[in-house]
């Protein structure tokens, strides 16, 4: 099913499978419209969520005899923890509890959920599937009668539907989606291998980056792991990131990404907000694009040096 919008085919997808009275496990700081419905809107409604860490122990110990829905999100979009998703499948299976995975990281042109035995597959279309930054759509696929179950009901109430516009837009990214995400892995790779020998970054966190905590699982779930990576910047205080931030000229300051342009998005910008004060001050999260990776490293280079 193809929805306006990556958070509404995710919201579709999880009110399709609770009622008043059941739980829901959810991998901490999952995408920020997910944690929304259900923390307020779903609990509204007598339906409870735990938050937890992604290994299996957590979820298996999260789970109560009212536990409908897990809800995944592998690799998350900030900071990238994976979850073992055959381990948890195969658990969820075991207690008949629907798994759910938010795996716009990815696209499904890098990982498949459905291969190690996830039920709904949800995708912003918006980031590479569409790629063009020019189309706000979400995707839900699942069984047959899941899709049904969600046709009748909740695509058809709420009508959180794709414009016929829009659809075209996003067939015409489709048609380049495999030349697309080949070309950003192989930019994002140059980039990471210039940032992780950088005197002045911290730490990169990239789930093919070989020092990545997950790396061995990331390699067996993932084909490959698209644009999207997070530094940390050997900084002092919050001004001395947002002085790298503003030298950057070649990067476009935005929270999206998954599109032929490159950005960047310092995490400083959010300190005010509850939610997100567990993120470092320091991280800035890069969406790499399909310019020359060697013309994006030049900006780099000349940021860093104002540091």
């Amino acid at each position: 099913l193809i929805f306006s919008s990556g958070s509404a085919a995710i919201s579709a997808a999880i009110i399709s499978q609770v009622s008043q009275g059941d739980h829901i496990v959810c991998i901490k700081n999952p995408y920020s419209w997910t944690k929304v419905v259900l923390v307020d809107f779903l609990a509204r409604f007598g339906v409870e969520t735990s938050f937890v860490e992604g290994d299996l122990e957590s979820i298996k110990s999260a789970t109560k005899t009212n536990t409908k829905l897990i809800m995944l999100e592998s690799p998350n979009s900030v900071t990238f923890e994976l979850q073992n998703l055959k381990a948890v499948s195969t658990f969820a299976k075991s207690k008949k509890i629907v798994t759910a995975i938010d795996n716009s990281y990815c696209s499904p042109y890098f990982q498949n959920p459905a291969d190690f035995g996830i039920d709904i597959i949800l995708h912003s279309a918006t980031k590479y599937i569409n790629g063009h930054s020019d189309v706000v759509v979400g995707v839900c696929c699942s069984s047959n009668a899941i899709i049904q179950q969600i046709f009748q009901c909740e695509y058809m109430t709420l009508g959180a539907i794709i414009s016929p516009h829009d659809a075209a837009m996003v067939i015409r990214g489709l048609r380049t989606l495999p030349i697309r995400m080949d070309h950003i892995q192989k930019n994002t790779m140059k980039i990471i291998k210039y940032l992780s020998d950088h005197p002045k970054v911290e730490r990169v966190i990239f789930p093919w980056a070989i020092n990545f905590p997950q790396y061995e699982l990331a390699r067996e779930q993932m084909r490959g792991a698209g644009g999207l990576f997070s530094i940390l910047l050997k900084a002092d205080a919050v001004q001395d990131v947002e002085r790298f931030f503003g030298k950057l000229n070649r990067f476009l300051l935005a929270v999206s990404w998954g599109g032929y342009e490159s950005l960047a998005l310092p995490f400083c910008v959010f300190l005010d907000q509850e939610e997100k004060k567990q993120i470092p001050w320091n991280l800035i999260r890069f969406s790499i694009g399909l310019e020359d990776p060697e013309w994006l490293i030049e900006d780099l280079e000349q940021a860093f040096n104002h540091l």
